[in-house]
C-alpha cells in the first residue's frame, strides 16, 4: 500500500510540473519544427541548383548527381564522339571541301577524320558506325553520265546493293547518323547530283538517320543558290556546324527521315515516324520514300516511282521478298494480260522502255538483255573474289563461285509461287509469245555485262588479284536467275554456245515442261524444283498456271529419269507448308531417279502482301538436317554426302557416286567439255553419262566434317552488327 501511494505521488508531481512549465515545452517543439523546415528548404534548393548548373568544382568531363544528400561526380554523357568525313572526288573539289570542314569541326574540340571512299571498305566497317556515336558526313560528286567518281564507285555500288538486298534488312545501319552534301552541275540536267541523292536514299533505306536535310552544290554559277559551289558549301557548312553543336549538347535529336522540301516535320511526330521507318516492310514504303526525297525534275520523280526494293533475284533461293511496292501493281497488270491470252510483250526489245528497265536494272545489280533475258552478279561471286568462301555449288560440285555467271534467257515463268522472291513482278505465261532474241546476242551481252560488273571490283579492298583476273573469264553459268529458262525456244542452241565457250551449264526448271526436258540436249547438271510432294500442296505452294499441272509435274520427273547426264531434285523446305509426308517425297524420288537431291531451308526475305510466310516458317539448320536424315532412311539407294551450313543446305547423293568408299560428287569440268564436244561432233550418236565426268569430293565438303562445308582455303567472315540472318544464296 505504501509503494502504491509513493508511485501515485510521483506521477502526480510530474504532471503538475509539466503543466506549470508548458510554455517552455511548446517553445522547444516550435523551434525544432522551424529548424527542420529550414534544412529541408536548403537541401531542395541545393539539389535544384546542381541539376541546372552542375558543380563548378567537378572535374572536366563529369557531371554531378545528388545521392542521399551528397553530391557525387558522374561521367558526362557523350552525344557525339567525333565526325568522319567521307569524300568521293575526281577533280579535288570534294577533297578540298572535306579538309575545310575537318578544320572547322576540329575547332569545336571534336575528333575528326577525313576518309577517301576509295580507301574505305563499307562491307567491313560501315556497320560499326551505328554504335560509335560518330556523325558521318558524305561529300560526293557526280561524274560522267551520273556515275560516282572513280574513288567512290565501290562504296556506292556496295551501298546500292545493300539497300536492295533483303539480307541486310531495313535496320542494318540503324544508329548511324549522317549528312550528305552533293556536288554537281545543273548544266547536265539529266544527271544533276544523282550520286548525292542516291547515297542519301540508300543510307535511309538501310535505317540510318539524317541529322539534316541533304544539300546540293552547283558548279553552274547561273543556277547556284549562293552564286558558286564554294558558296553553296559554306552555307551548308555553317548550318551543319550549328546542328553538330546542338547534337553535342544533346539538344537536337537526329532527323526522323521524313524531310520534304528542306523542312522537317514537327518533333512531336518523330517517334511515330521513327516507328514507321523501322517498319521498313510496310506496303506503303515506296510511297513514303517518294515523300522523302525532293525532286528537281519530272524524270527523277518517275525514277523514284519505278525504284524500290522488290529485287528480281535468283530462284535458287526461294523465299518471300520484303515489302510489296506500288510498282508491283503494274507488273501484276502485265500478269493479268499474259494470263488472259491476249499477251503483249510488256517490255519490247527496246532499251528506251523506262519503266521496266528501271525496275530491273536498279534492283540488286540486275542487267536486262534484249527483250526477255537478264544477268546479275551473285553475292557468292563477290564473296569468293574476296576470299570469304563460295556457294553451296562450290562445296557440292566444285564450281569456282567467282567464275560463275548467273543468267536467264527467259524472264517469264509458268508458276506464281507463294514464296517467290519476285512477287510476280516478272511476266508469267504458259507458252512463248515474245519477240525472240537470238542466243548469240544473248550470250555475248550476258558475258559483256558480267565482265563489266566484275570490273567494278578492281582495286576494292580485300579482292584477291588472282581471283579478279580469273573472274573475267566465266567458267560456269547458272541458268536460274529468274523465270523458266527452258521456255526459251532456242535453249539448246544457247546451251551449245555456252559449251563452245567452255562454260559449264547448270539449268533449273520448275517441272511444268516435260517435252522440253526430253528434248533438252546434254547440260552439265539439270535441276528440277520439287516444291511439294502432293498435288494439293503443289497447287497451294507453286500456284501453277497449267490446269494439268500435276500430270505435267509427274511427266517432267519421268523425263528427268531418262537423262544420262547429272540430274538434281531441288527441295526447298518451308515449315508448316511442305515438310510433312516424307513417304510421298520418297515416291517422287523413285519416279525421277535423280543423281542428287539438294535440300535447303527457305530463306526469309521479309513480309509481303503476296505471302503470309513469317520467321516461324524458316527451318533451323538442325531441322533441315533432321528432315534429310529421315528422308535418307526411306530411300535405300541414297546417302547424305555433303553439307553447306552457311546456306542451310545438304546434299543427298546416289550411292553410285560413292566409289571405293569415297564420294565423287564434284565435277571434272574439263572432262565434261571433252565429252560434250565428242557428243556434238558425232551428231549426238556418241553419248556419255554422269559417272564419266565425276570427281572426288574433298573431305571438308562432306557431311559431318569439322568445316561443315566451308572451304578451308578461304576465311569465313562474320558480319559485324549483324541484324538478321544473311544465310542462303
Amino acid at each position: 500500500l505504501d509503494v502504491s501511494m509513493d508511485t501515485w505521488n510521483f506521477f502526480y508531481t510530474s504532471l503538475v510540473s509539466l503543466w506549470l512549465h508548458r510554455f517552455y515545452i511548446y517553445s522547444a517543439v516550435a523551434f525544432g519544427i522551424s529548424i527542420w523546415v529550414v534544412i529541408q528548404f536548403t537541401t531542395t534548393k541545393t539539389k535544384k541548383k546542381v541539376t541546372e548548373h552542375g558543380n563548378p568544382a567537378a572535374p572536366e568531363g563529369t557531371e554531378d548527381k545528388l545521392v542521399n544528400g551528397y553530391i557525387t561526380p558522374q561521367a558526362k554523357e557523350v552525344y557525339v564522339a567525333g565526325v568522319k568525313i567521307f569524300y568521293g572526288s575526281q577533280t579535288g573539289t570534294a577533297k578540298r571541301f572535306a579538309k575545310g570542314l575537318a578544320e572547322a569541326v576540329a575547332s569545336l574540340n571534336l575528333p575528326v577524320e577525313v576518309i577517301s571512299m576509295g580507301d574505305y571498305d563499307p562491307d567491313d566497317c560501315l556497320s560499326e558506325e551505328t554504335t560509335s556515336r560518330t556523325v558521318c558526313v558524305f561529300l560526293v560528286a557526280t561524274y560522267t553520265e551520273g556515275q560516282p567518281t572513280e574513288s567512290a564507285v565501290w562504296f556506292c555500288k556496295w551501298l546500292e546493293e545493300a539497300a536492295n538486298d533483303f539480307r541486310y534488312g531495313r535496320t542494318h545501319l540503324k544508329g548511324l547518323r549522317y549528312a550528305v552534301f552533293g556536288l554537281g552541275n545543273s548544266v547536265y540536267v539529266d544527271h544533276y547530283n544523282t550520286v548525292g541523292r542516291n547515297v542519301d536514299r540508300w543510307l535511309w533505306l538501310l535505317g540510318a538517320s539524317r541529322i539534316m536535310t541533304r544539300a546540293e552544290g552547283d558548279c553552274n554559277v547561273a543556277r547556284s543558290k549562293h552564286g558558286s559551289i564554294e558558296a553553296d558549301f559554306e552555307a551548308w557548312k555553317a548550318t551543319f556546324l550549328s546542328r553538330l553543336q546542338m547534337l553535342c549538347r544533346g539538344e537536337k535529336k537526329p532527323c526522323s527521315g521524313k524531310c520534304r522540301k528542306g523542312k522537317c516535320k514537327s518533333p512531336g511526330k518523330q517517334s511515330k515516324e521513327s516507328s514507321d521507318h523501322e517498319r521498313g516492310a510496310s506496303e506503303h514504303e515506296n510511297a513514303e520514300a517518294e515523300e522523302l526525297f525532293e525532286t528537281s525534275s519530272e524524270e527523277e520523280a518517275d525514277a523514284e516511282e519505278a525504284g524500290g526494293t522488290n529485287s528480281v533475284v535468283d530462284v535458287e533461293d526461294l523465299g518471300n521478298i520484303m515489302s510489296h511496292m506500288k510498282k508491283a501493281k503494274q507488273s501484276l497488270a502485265w500478269t493479268a494480260v499474259l494470263e488472259g491470252g491476249g499477251m503483249q510483250h510488256p517490255f519490247q526489245h527496246s532499251s528506251r522502255n523506262p519503266v521496266r528497265t528501271q525496275i530491273l536494272a536498279a534492283q540488286g545489280g540486275y542487267r536486262l538483255i534484249g527483250s526477255h533475258s537478264g544477268v546479275k552478279l551473285c553475292r557468292w561471286t563477290k564473296s569468293m573474289l574476296r576470299g570469304r568462301g563460295g556457294c553451296y555449288k562450290h562445296t557440292f560440285y566444285g564450281i569456282e563461285s567467282h567464275r560463275c555467271m548467273e543468267a536467264t534467257p527467259s524472264l517469264a515463268c509458268a508458276n506464281k509461287c507463294v514464296f517467290c522472291w519476285r512477287h510476280h513482278t516478272n511476266p508469267v505465261g504458259t507458252e512463248w509469245r515474245w519477240k525472240m532474241d537470238q542466243p548469240e546476242m544473248i550470250l555475248q551481252e550476258a558475258i559483256e555485262n558480267h565482265q563489266n560488273m566484275i570490273k567494278q571490283f578492281k582495286g576494292v579492298s580485300g579482292v584477291k588479284a588472282d581471283r579478279f583476273e580469273e573472274a573475267m573469264t566465266a567458267k560456269h553459268c547458272a541458268l536460274s536467275l529468274v523465270g523458266e529458262p527452258i521456255m526459251y525456244p532456242e535453249i539448246n542452241r544457247f546451251v551449245r554456245l555456252l559449251h563452245q565457250h567452255s562454260i559449264s551449264s547448270f539449268l533449273v526448271t520448275n517441272a511444268q515442261f516435260p517435252d522440253e526436258i526430253r528434248n533438252l540436249e546434254p547440260v552439265t547438271q539439270l535441276y528440277v524444283s520439287v516444291d511439294a510432294s502432293t498435288k494439293e500442296s503443289l497447287k497451294r505452294i507453286d500456284r501453277p498456271l497449267f490446269k494439268d499441272f500435276w500430270q505435267r509435274f509427274l511427266d517432267s520427273l519421268k523425263a528427268l529419269s531418262e537423262k544420262q547426264q547429272r540430274t538434281v531434285y531441288r527441295l526447298t523446305l518451308v515449315k508448316a507448308w511442305n515438310v510433312d509426308d516424307l513417304k510421298a517425297y520418297a515416291d517422287l524420288i523413285s519416279l525421277g531417279k535423280p543423281d542428287f537431291i539438294e535440300v535447303k531451308g527457305v530463306t526469309y526475305c521479309g513480309e509481303s502482301s503476296a505471302s503470309n510466310l513469317t520467321m516461324a516458317n524458316i527451318p533451323w539448320h538442325e531441322e533441315v538436317v533432321h528432315f534429310v536424315q529421315e528422308l535418307a532412311d526411306l530411300i535405300p539407294d541414297y546417302e547424305i554426302a555433303c553439307e553447306h551450313e552457311h546456306s542451310n543446305c545438304l546434299l543427298i547423293a546416289h550411292k553410285k557416286f560413292k566409289i571405293n568408299g569415297e564420294w565423287c560428287t564434284w565435277i571434272n569440268y574439263d572432262r565434261f567439255q571433252e565429252l560434250v564436244r565428242e557428243h556434238e561432233g558425232s551428231g549426238g550418236s556418241k553419248t556419255f553419262t554422269a559417272a564419266d565426268y565425276a570427281a572426288r569430293t574433298p573431305r571438308w565438303a562432306l557431311f559431318g566434317s569439322r568445316e561443315r562445308g566451308f572451304d578451308p582455303l578461304d576465311v569465313r567472315y562474320q558480319r559485324k552488327n549483324k541484324t538478321r540472318d544473311l544465310s542462303g544464296c
